[in-house]
């Protein structure tokens, strides 16, 4: 009796191993490293909105063209796209009672072009991280100029120290004023991530209505090396409205990594106004690395998951004017009282170039479940 349920239980052993290891197909189950970031679900809840007006100026520079921000030592590092005169701000935001008080400007550093570095790119910066003690800086470049775009180091005198290299097809098939929107550090503190705000000429389409195949890539950066090491995909979001008569675009203009892997993803589209939407998108196990491949028209990949988080609309009449205005940045802020950490949004005013447009400074709370 013992040897017979021996053998039975071997043989249910056998199965049980036999079946895990075998598809229905029966083709061998590919076991892929775990995620190791903490999928969390999350909520941002809309807390302020605070407008710094228009045309103001500060040290012999005007206020405007915001279009990239981050949080670091207690300051904020905000820079502007006036490739005419190329700078970024240090600044402070006071939030008392989750509200912004006051926005106030205490510094600018203007990039000389007669250094050579910047004397020979086209400097429309458009994203700006501070990390091991200089800032990093996304540029678009100018495709119409046929000036390439980057990604560098300076330190907090403005003095170039070195820049990223860029893979070839970004330098190759961009769109003009569709490449480096947004830049973020890697949670990892070994890197940092930037994604291109249009899709490349070889991977597919500007957003179409009411379906579209617009893929972006995020790309990660190693800083020790200066190299690109992995590049993920995400999936554009169609256009919100059936095409007018005037401009139709959407496109990212800057992301967050947030938790490993995980990041906030500003869509801005723009159909006679501005439609802001944040999505979370996240890197899982089956997300294809796609480094290396010039072309995503005819490619398999598996893209980053996509969720919506925030809808603008949804606070449209909390606004002043009840719009959302041209919003180009997102950082981490301060911590609250009560633990959670704050979210800020600015806006690009263009400088006034086509209309009445805000500086505007979104707070929200990040709260995680």
């Amino acid at each position: 009796m013992k040897k017979i349920i021996v053998v039975l239980i071997a043989v249910f052993l056998s199965f049980i191993i036999f079946t895990s290891c075998e598809k229905e197909d029966n083709k061998p189950v590919i076991i892929e490293p775990k995620n190791d970031g903490i999928l969390s679900k999350i909520e941002l809840k809309f807390l302020d909105e605070f407008v710094y007006p228009a045309n103001q100026m500060f040290q012999g520079t005007k206020v405007g063209g915001l279009s990239g921000i981050d949080y670091a030592n207690g300051s904020y590092y905000i820079v502007s796209d006036d490739f005419k005169k190329p700078r970024y701000y240090k600044a402070n935001i006071d939030i008392q009672n989750n509200k912004i008080s006051n926005v106030s400007f205490t510094d600018v550093v203007v990039f000389d072009k007669n250094q050579e570095y910047y004397g020979a790119n086209f400097l429309d910066l458009e994203s700006i991280v501070f990390q091991n003690g200089n800032v990093v800086i996304a540029s678009e470049g100018s495709v119409y100029s046929n000036k390439k775009p980057s990604i560098f180091n300076s330190n907090t005198q403005g003095d170039y120290v070195s820049e990223y290299a860029i893979p070839a097809h970004f330098l190759n098939s961009s769109r003009h004023n569709g490449i480096f929107e947004s830049l973020t550090k890697g949670v990892d503190a070994q890197g940092i991530w930037s994604a291109n705000e249009l899709p490349l000429k070889v991977d597919g389409t500007p957003a179409m209505y009411p379906t579209t195949h617009s893929p972006l890539r995020f790309i990660y950066y190693d800083n020790q090396s200066k190299k690109a090491t992995k590049e993920y995909v995400y999936e554009l979001s169609p256009l919100p409205l059936p095409k007018q008569k005037s401009s139709n675009m959407n496109g990212v203009s800057d992301i967050l990594e947030y938790k490993k892997n995980q990041f906030l993803v500003i869509e801005r589209a723009f159909q006679g106004r501005n439609i802001v939407k944040i999505f979370k998108a996240t890197i899982e196990d089956k997300t294809t690395n796609v480094l290396g491949l010039k072309e995503l028209k005819n490619a398999d990949y598996v893209p980053m998951k996509k969720e919506l988080l925030f809808d603008f609309e949804t606070v449209k009449a909390q606004l002043t004017g009840q719009k959302i205005d041209n919003i180009e940045g997102i950082t981490f802020g301060e911590t609250l009282p009560n633990g959670n950490k704050t979210i800020i949004l600015i806006s690009d005013d263009n400088f006034q170039k086509f209309g009445s447009q805000l500086n505007q400074f979104i707070l929200f709370e990040l709260i995680e479940k």
